[in-house]
């Protein structure tokens, strides 16, 4: 797995060739995953699991919450949630409704 930054992606390879991405937005405060896809002739070999997984642990390591709008994503951390639950960025704002 590489962080390929300059292009807002993490990157999984199999034998040094491209085999998924995942893209994402950086922010200072969290690491927004928009889209993750495994490319043509790598498909259902668990390579996308593995560079979500690689990818939350950096970001963990970078110290940032996690919005996922990639439903791969959002859907990997659910069903890892004991371990990445953690990093789901949770809005801090609170809203009231106004009676008047």
């Amino acid at each position: 797995m590489t962080d390929a930054a300059e292009q807002h992606r993490y990157e999984g390879r199999v034998d040094g060739q491209l085999a998924a991405i995942a893209e994402y937005i950086a922010t200072p405060d969290l690491v927004v995953f928009t889209h993750t896809e495994v490319l043509p002739g790598h498909e259902g070999r668990g390579i996308a699991s593995q560079l979500v997984h690689q990818a939350l642990d950096d970001v963990r390591r970078q110290g940032s919450k996690v919005l996922p709008l990639c439903p791969f994503v959002a859907g990997w951390m659910q069903r890892h949630s004991e371990g990445y639950g953690d990093l789901e960025y949770r809005s801090r704002t609170t809203i009231t409704a106004s009676t008047g």
